[in-house]
């Protein structure tokens, strides 16, 4: 929303609201370098009610009876972010004095959310702050719909990364999250002729009043130019890098709070800055263009989360975005935040940086350059000084997304790093060779530099080489990274591999989220459950409770009523809440298997227009999808075109009104999954066995009453033994089915044999929901009959076996609701407070 005139909500001039604050001062504060304390406003509804109003007058310049809906929403984001500062600023100053290990979160997205709901939720102020702006004549849900969610993250690496340090927060412990900080995000997706389009996520145009800017505390980062080798006096060998030309990092601080402990950490994220911003000279020569040319090429840094990496200038950039954030992060780090003094062979004591994925793995080359050419240090104490300062969380078991970065892009952008990262390499393989001689083919394997099909830098394999500890994401994750992905180090090095499965913050996706299911939950358990989520297995007996098992309903039924209302004025969709809801909601990729699920809705309406199935017969359901696909990515956008091109036709025909619909709203974010995951009825996670690192997604349905159809997959694996088989639609091959067929499959063969299968895509090629175009879904149904590489085909049957069992359960409704309620009860192991403690007792000892 970007309302630039009064709202409706607005008190008018004849109001008897105060329209100025009073004259004194709102707030008692020290300086932030005093030792005295910072005093919060007053926590009454009278005090922020002054608070808001001064924010209001004196921050945004207006009066409440001239003040647009932007000016309510920034006044009162600047008044909860006030009552959060003390404790910031006195977290800080306890943590400076402790000298405690902290935890250097590096990651390259941070998928925050909407920043409002969660800091009053972690300051206990909802009520306040609804008296408060209803005192002033202002409905406070209109200013929570105006915030725009911040364009930080694209998938579930961002979101772990923020239920992470939220988690961090909650549990005290200290912790920095390093990122960037994106002036556009990845990209706002709509739609036009069902196909995708990107236009830029200009989450910053309206103001951000979450952030702090440090510009005093930039940080000068190179890039390019040569290294010049010299010898001392005493032999000893040094070599300098002379950059080419150079960035600088501005720090822009945002406060990640704890729920109600007083404790406030903080994630910095970076934005590129030029040297010099402008040329006057240029200028005034009538060059406007080339005079700001040196902002503009930096800048471009931290423009766009993922630039779009098919061409040599795309992928340049992002290595770039890459050595940007982890060279302004350990500066900050060690120049900074440490003492001036402090003994940096003693830095592991201080700082473990955990990389979350191989995107700041270039982290590695960095410290080293720090410690030798900055800090004087010899090889091999810089060497055993980074071993223990690194650790790596592999989020994949695709080999396209474990990096690989070219020599020659690496060199002529990064030449000081790439010379280090060679003699990492040199020095491994005499170790592989000491540990298995004579196998050189294993030093092959195993070598940092690839030689093919071109000679490059194996981010994966550069981290797990430095790394202390290498982790996993679920359990059968970790297990196949170990043997599939990376098993000649684990062979190697099998102490360095363990399993962190992820979690999820149950203050966000059920305490906010879900506010009527948090208060069933409050009302039958009590309070605590938010921070020990393993308390919910005290609902188990409920799930036998008829009453509790109807107030269960009503609250999936309320929520129900709440999206339908949201993608009314959203999107204008209809949505009927009495049906299934039956939810998909992840990045387009091919492996998660979309298509499949398509496969499913365009069998159960040709099983209607052939008179195989009678309408009346088909158990109503809602599908609703969610997705972005990557912008070079041609066939998920394909997959997308044919989605939106199903649900255009199966909506408007009337033989299966009231029984199929398929919405898919556009710009599936966290502020979208807030509403659509407690309203879920059941869960797709339905990608190929042994493609799925975890999922987060599966956990946040299960934590809020959604059946899960799956495969054992992910962490699906887990939440199917935890939630027991018989509250768990399971289907589809195993990993090592999957491998097993894989030599000779041939998908074509089970369009030929299975006839429900043949009659679905030969629906789907006829034209029938493309204006009798057949070439405009000839991609994706050449793609499934010939290459189907994610084996759709062969579990097509299967799953189709599995949705008559999901048809069959909903049609008990007190069963499904047991199964629903004892999803919930069984879940408790899903948060990312759990995530933390293994992470804290396996990884980082701190």
């Amino acid at each position: 929303m970007t309302d630039t005139a009064p709202s409706h909500s607005v008190v008018s001039d004849e109001s008897p609201s105060t329209d100025v604050r009073r004259i004194g001062p709102a707030f008692r504060t020290t300086h932030p370098l005093a030792s005295g304390p910072v005093v919060s406003p007053q926590t009454t509804v009278d005090g922020f009610v002054e608070t808001f109003l001064a924010e209001l007058n004196y921050g945004q310049g207006t009066l409440l009876s001239q003040s647009t809906v932007n000016d309510q929403y920034l006044a009162l984001a600047r008044t909860v972010r006030r009552y959060l500062m003390a404790d910031w600023l006195e977290t800080g100053a306890r943590r400076r004095q402790a000298q405690q290990k902290t935890i250097g979160y590096l990651s390259a997205e941070y998928l925050l959310g909407r920043q409002l709901g969660n800091n009053l939720l972690a300051t206990n102020l909802q009520d306040i702050a609804e008296d408060a702006m209803r005192r002033c004549g202002i409905d406070i849900a209109a200013l929570r719909a105006q915030e725009v969610e911040p364009g930080l993250g694209n998938g579930g690496l961002g979101r772990l990364a923020a239920c992470f340090v939220d988690s961090l927060a909650t549990m005290d412990v200290p912790c920095i999250g390093y990122g960037i900080r994106y002036e556009y995000g990845i990209f706002r997706q709509t739609f036009e002729q069902d196909r995708q389009v990107e236009l830029p996520d200009s989450w910053l145009s309206l103001g951000n009043p979450w952030e702090f800017p440090h510009p005093e505390r930039q940080v000068l980062v190179s890039f390019g130019g040569h290294t010049e080798t010299t010898t001392d006096e005493d032999g000893t060998e040094r070599t300098t890098w002379v950059p080419g030309w150079q960035v600088l990092g501005m720090p822009y601080h945002y406060m990640v709070p704890g729920f109600r402990n007083g404790v406030v950490n903080t994630l910095r994220l970076w934005s590129a800055r030029a040297t010099q911003d402008f040329d006057l000279q240029i200028f005034n020569s009538g060059d406007y263009a080339e005079a700001v040319r040196a902002q503009t090429f930096a800048e471009n840094i931290s423009k766009v989360l993922y630039p779009e990496d098919s061409t040599p200038q795309g992928k340049e950039l992002r290595l770039q975005q890459q050595y940007f954030f982890v060279a302004c992060s350990l500066h900050d780090f060690i120049d900074n935040t440490l003492p001036a003094d402090y003994d940096l062979r003693r830095l592991h004591e201080r700082i473990i940086f955990q990389l979350n994925d191989t995107h700041p793995v270039i982290a590695i080359p960095e410290l080293m350059r720090i410690l030798m050419d900055r800090k004087g240090f010899a090889w091999d104490e810089a060497w055993e000084i980074t071993k223990k300062c690194f650790a790596y969380t592999c989020h994949t078991l695709l080999p396209e997304a474990l990096e690989v970065w070219n020599v020659e892009l690496l060199g002529r952008l990064l030449p000081r790093h790439l010379e280090i990262i060679y003699r990492i390499n040199e020095e491994f393989l005499e170790e592989v060779r000491e540990a298995f001689p004579g196998d050189e083919m294993r030093a092959r394997r195993m070598s940092v530099i690839a030689e093919y099909p071109e000679r490059a830098v194996r981010m994966a394999y550069l981290a797990t080489v430095a790394g202390a500890k290498v982790n996993g994401v679920a359990e059968l994750h970790s297990q196949l990274l170990r043997d599939k992905v990376l098993p000649d180090f684990s062979e190697m090095w099998p102490q360095k591999f363990t399993n962190v499965t992820n979690g999820i913050t149950p203050r966000r996706f059920v305490r906010l989220a879900n506010r009527r299911l948090s208060e069933l939950l409050t009302d039958t358990l009590g309070d605590g459950w938010v921070t020990d989520l393993d308390r919910l297995r005290e609902l188990e007996p409920y799930a036998e409770d008829a009453s509790f098992r109807e107030a269960f309903r009503a609250v999936k039924r309320d929520n129900k009523d709440r999206l339908v209302k949201l993608l009314r004025v959203r999107d204008g969709l209809e949505l009927s809440p009495d049906t299934m809801l039956d939810v998909m909601v992840k990045r387009l990729h091919e492996y998660k298997r979309q298509t499949l699920k398509l496969l499913h809705i365009v069998s159960l309406y040709e099983g209607v227009l052939s008179g195989r199935v009678a309408a009346e017969d088909v158990v109503p359901r809602t599908f609703v999808f969610g997705a972005k696909a990557a912008p070079g990515y041609h066939m998920a956008k394909e997959i997308i075109f044919l989605v939106n091109a199903v649900s255009d036709v199966v909506n408007a025909d009337p033989r299966v009104a009231g029984r199929l619909a398929v919405a898919f709203p556009a710009n599936y974010n966290v502020t979208l999954a807030e509403k659509l995951i407690p309203a879920a009825d059941l869960s797709e996670q339905i990608s190929l066995a042994g493609k799925e690192a975890s999922g987060t997604g599966n956990m946040k349905f299960a934590l809020n009453g959604a059946l899960t159809i799956g495969t054992d997959d992910g962490a699906n694996v887990e939440i199917r033994r935890l939630v027991g088989d018989d509250h768990f639609f399971l289907f589809g091959m195993t990993e090592p089915e999957v491998e097993r067929l894989r030599p000779g499959y041939s998908p074509s063969s089970y369009y030929e044999e299975n006839p429900r299968l043949r009659a679905t895509i030969d629906l789907l090629a006829s034209g029938h929901f493309t204006d009798g175009d057949r070439q405009a879904v000839a991609p994706v149904i050449d793609n499934l009959l010939h290459q189907d590489a994610f084996m759709a085909l062969a579990d097509f049957q299967p799953y189709l076996d599995a949705q008559e069992r999901v048809d069959a359960a909903y049609l008990d409704e007190d069963g499904w609701s047991r199964s629903a309620i004892l999803n919930v009860a069984r879940s408790g192991f899903f948060s990312s407070d759990r995530s933390m403690r293994d992470y804290l007792e396996r990884i980082w000892h701190a």
